[in-house]
């Protein structure tokens, strides 16, 4: 059996731009790509924290260190500058790796840059006393 598990995110990322004239996608810094072990033309899920709405497309690389957030196409219509985002890809595992999977989670600042040495997502009851 293979499972479907979380592989990677960038979490918080705050969107820079909108062009409803492109035909679709996400493009994304090559820097965040990179550290979130994103491809270009990966499946990416767009959950927009600011207005609510989820939504799947493809990774475009951006240029690396400019910090683009850029939702392209109709999506534009869901996610606008300044909206908080989280941008995340799953992977097809073999059932003998799933107790040792370790997704890859990246933090970001206000400038959608690393945050360096955050890795690690506390799960929401868990925040309260954290």
């Amino acid at each position: 059996m293979r499972r479907i598990l979380f592989k990677s995110k960038i979490h918080r990322a705050t969107v820079t731009q909108a062009d409803l004239d492109y035909e679709g996608s996400v493009t994304i810094d090559r820097d965040l790509l990179r550290a979130a072990d994103i491809v270009e033309n990966e499946k990416v899920a767009v959950w927009n924290i600011t207005q609510g709405t989820r939504l799947e497309t493809y990774a475009l690389e951006g240029e690396a260190g400019s910090g683009v957030i850029c939702i392209n196409g109709a999506a534009a219509h869901l996610n606008k500058p300044g909206d908080l985002v989280i941008l995340a890809t799953f992977a097809e595992v073999e059932e003998a790796e799933v107790a040792s999977w370790k997704p890859t989670v990246v933090f970001v600042d206000k400038d959608n840059r690393v945050v360096p040495g955050q890795t690690k997502e506390i799960p929401g009851p868990q925040r309260r006393t954290a």
